[in-house]
């Protein structure tokens, strides 16, 4: 996988912001824009663990382009 390990600190860093409150407002709110709200249109655990770990590569990239500025 090519974002394994930067989407896995990402989704880290993620976690220690939100205080590990995974059914927390954001994470709620995130679940649903990505998802949608009917959980029997939502894709395999597979294919969600992959866009997870993705979504986390791509918070690391934005975090680390911040920084730079």
């Amino acid at each position: 996988m090519r974002h394994g390990l930067s989407g896995l600190v990402g989704l880290l860093y993620l976690g220690i912001t939100t205080g590990f409150r995974l059914r927390g407002r954001y994470w709620s709110w995130r679940m649903e824009t990505a998802l949608g709200s009917d959980r029997s249109t939502w894709p395999s655990a597979a294919e969600r663990r992959r866009s997870f770990i993705a979504y986390g590569a791509w918070a690391r990239r934005l975090r680390l382009a911040a920084r730079e500025r």
